[in-house]
Formats: structure tokens, C-alpha cells, sequence
């Protein structure tokens, strides 16, 4: 959330759901997809994510949008630090581009 904007997707096997200032959208997510985003996901050090330094600081002055990914795996949820939106750590660039673009089908949710 930055600048009044708010920005939030959940990914899931099947569906992927974006919800940009409070109107949500729905995609279907194709197991090529998920399965693109889990392989990534896992060759993460998901311990080491909160970690990770940005390579930017725009959004500390409002230059930039604020993101910070959350992945849940086994129960367990991890949280990376904050990064500037469109410039993530190195360790996250492959993830984060590829979640960005969703892919599918479109529908609006209530």
C-alpha cells in the first residue's frame, strides 16, 4: 500500500485473485503457471526472504511503490522484506516477474 494505492494478489493452484483498491479480479491459473511460480518458490531460501536487501529505496520518499511478497509453504508463512515494486532483490526478480503478468481467464468477483 502506497500513495493510495492498494495492491494485493493471492495465487493458488487454481485461481489467482488481484485486488487493486478494493475491486477484485479473478484468473484461472493453468498448472503450467503453478507450476512455473512453485518451482521458483521453492528454490527460495524461504527462511532468508525477510532478509534479502532491495536494491532501491524509492519508497521511502514515494517514488516508488512498496511490495513485499508472503509465501506459505508447509504452514508455514514467510514474509520478505520490503522492496520498490517493478525493482525486487536479485534472489526474488524471477518470482516477481512472473507473477506480475497473470495469465487465463478473466472474471470480476464481487
Amino acid at each position: 500500500m502506497t500513495r493510495g494505492i492498494h495492491r494485493n494478489s493471492i495465487f493458488t493452484p487454481t485461481f489467482k485473485i488481484t485486488v487493486l483498491n478494493g475491486d477484485s479480479t479473478k484468473y484461472t491459473t493453468n498448472p503450467s503457471e503453478w507450476d512455473n511460480i512453485s518451482r521458483q518458490a521453492e528454490a527460495l531460501d524461504l527462511s532468508k526472504i525477510s532478509e534479502l536487501q532491495s536494491p532501491t529505496t524509492g519508497r521511502y520518499s514515494d517514488q516508488a511503490l512498496s511490495a513485499t511478497f508472503l509465501i506459505t509453504s508447509g504452514g508455514t508463512t514467510y514474509t520478505s522484506a520490503t522492496f520498490d515494486a517493478g525493482n525486487p532483490p536479485k534472489e526474488l526478480e524471477a518470482l516477481y516477474y512472473t507473477i506480475r503478468q497473470p495469465k487465463g481467464k478473466k472474471k470480476k468477483t464481487p
